[in-house]
């Protein structure tokens, strides 16, 4: 029976991706218990991220790397020393036994936080997932494992001094998350100058990206 389980992991976590299937009605065509299916899908996709993150999470390691998705985003998006657009997606889920408002988010509904980091060609670069909807976006960052190698200068950034301009490199995000030496975000809106205003326009045109992604993403299923 054991064998038998196994051979039906990968066909079983492929039919609930696709058809969002309960496991009490996959039950009946995969002949598994759903409590079996409770188990049988987390380990699947864990082995399925363990094998496929290096292809298709290539999360940049070294100076060279960085200044690559930099060049990137100046060619496709006129915006210089950008490392990478940050945002954070809630991903609509069913109610948790006696979890209360922990997962109830601003928007009315439960969900989890998707957070993300995308270069200029919508590809994703790293992903953190199951913060509980009750926190921000901006929150949810600064729990992983990202921002704690970023406050402590881990990330083998390169240095402003090997900009044209002289400026950080960054990454950019949106209104939710804090201003960071290497994260940059808008301008309040009240009291613009016509410098800001511009600012403001380039930096959404280059943030775009990542909720684009995540459009791209959610087409999917």
């Amino acid at each position: 029976m054991y064998e038998a389980i196994n051979t039906c992991r990968a066909e079983t976590n492929c039919n609930t991706s696709i058809s969002s299937r309960s496991f009490e009605d996959l039950k009946f065509t995969t002949g598994i218990s759903a409590q079996a299916l409770g188990r049988i899908i987390p380990e699947t996709c864990h082995a399925i991220i363990e094998s496929l993150k290096a292809d298709y999470l290539k999360f940049p390691s070294t100076e060279v790397e960085w200044k690559s998705v930099a060049k990137q985003f100046e060619d496709y998006w006129n915006f210089p020393n950008c490392l990478g657009a940050i945002d954070g997606k809630h991903v609509r889920i069913q109610t948790p036994t006696r979890s209360g408002s922990y997962y109830f988010n601003y928007k009315g509904y439960f969900s989890i936080v998707l957070l993300a980091i995308v270069n200029a060609k919508y590809e994703f670069l790293m992903v953190d997932v199951g913060k509980n909807g009750r926190v921000s976006d901006g929150g949810a960052m600064e729990q992983t494992f990202f921002y704690q190698q970023l406050q402590n200068d881990q990330l083998h950034l390169p240095s402003n001094s090997d900009s044209r301009e002289g400026l950080n490199y960054a990454f950019v995000a949106d209104e939710a998350f804090a201003l960071h030496k290497h994260i940059l975000k808008p301008f309040p809106q009240k009291h613009l100058t016509m410098e800001r205003r511009i600012f403001n326009y380039r930096l959404s045109r280059a943030r775009r990206v990542v909720e684009n992604a995540f459009g791209i993403l959610a087409n999917r299923f």
